[in-house]
């Protein structure tokens, strides 16, 4: 485990494990360390040193108002400058959209690999949701903020509403102002044309036909983009099954 000063002076936890060329993993929303997909996929990605990090205002990472997109590419800048200086990168869901943004900003990222990015092109997916959450969160109704997040998701309201008796349910209210945050990476479509580093764009078998299709717009922007629909859940895929797949396009055989 370790920590890195971003630009702005707010404090960004890692951990990294295994050993080869490094990979930083960018968690998508209501993710970090302690609770989400990646320190499974981290475990699975054999070959690699894989770099999982906390996203500002999550876990071990700091915060600092007031909120900027561009702040959270160079905490991903910081994360990827304690990897080598270069690195290749996994992002899920929002977390794939703030990949984009920090690769078409410049960050040293040696190719992308993409699960299902939220990124409309067509207008926003939530209008009004992230002014809605904050101001639930400043009044300290930060349950409510994340049932008004999962909505804005598309998750059925009942079920949105159901959460609240799982046992992750406290550290999703300690969240939950973050998930402003994940509305904001996502409203605003990086300059896709400038990436030009490979990027691999999947979607799982068992999403929907929204997350296939903001997958389709995202590889179809991109000047050197592959499109892969792999087994797996509703906007989830296994660590072992997606660790293959990385493997296969961040080292590709001979």
């Amino acid at each position: 485990m370790g920590v890195v000063t971003s630009r702005d002076g707010v404090t960004i936890g890692f951990s990294r494990v295994g050993d080869g060329p490094a990979v930083v993993l960018v968690d998508g929303a209501c993710c970090f360390r302690g609770g989400g997909p990646m320190p499974a996929v981290a475990q699975a990605l054999t070959g690699f040193t894989a770099y999982t990090y906390d996203r500002r205002g999550r876990g071990e990472s700091t915060d600092r108002a007031p909120y900027a997109i561009e702040r959270e590419v160079e905490d991903l800048a910081a994360v990827v400058d304690a990897a080598g200086g270069s690195a290749f990168a996994y992002g899920f869901s929002s977390g794939a959209v703030l990949a984009l943004h920090a690769a078409a900003a410049g960050v040293p990222i040696r190719a992308l690999a993409l699960l299902e990015p939220p990124l409309s092109f067509d207008g926003p997916t939530a209008p009004g949701a992230r002014e809605e959450i904050e101001a639930l969160v400043a009044a300290g109704r930060r349950g409510d903020a994340v049932v008004r997040f999962q909505v804005a998701c598309g998750v059925p309201e009942e079920v949105a509403a159901g959460s609240r008796r799982s046992p992750g349910w406290p550290a999703l209210e300690a969240l939950a102002h973050t998930t402003a945050y994940d509305l904001a990476v996502t409203a605003t479509p990086p300059d896709l044309a400038a990436i030009t580093a490979p990027a691999l764009v999947l979607d799982s078998e068992g999403s929907d036909q929204r997350l296939r299709g903001w997958a389709d717009g995202v590889a179809e922007r991109l000047p050197n983009a592959r499109r892969r629909t792999v087994p797996g859940d509703w906007h989830g895929v296994d660590p072992h099954v997606l660790a293959e797949v990385l493997t296969g396009h961040f080292q590709p055989a001979e």
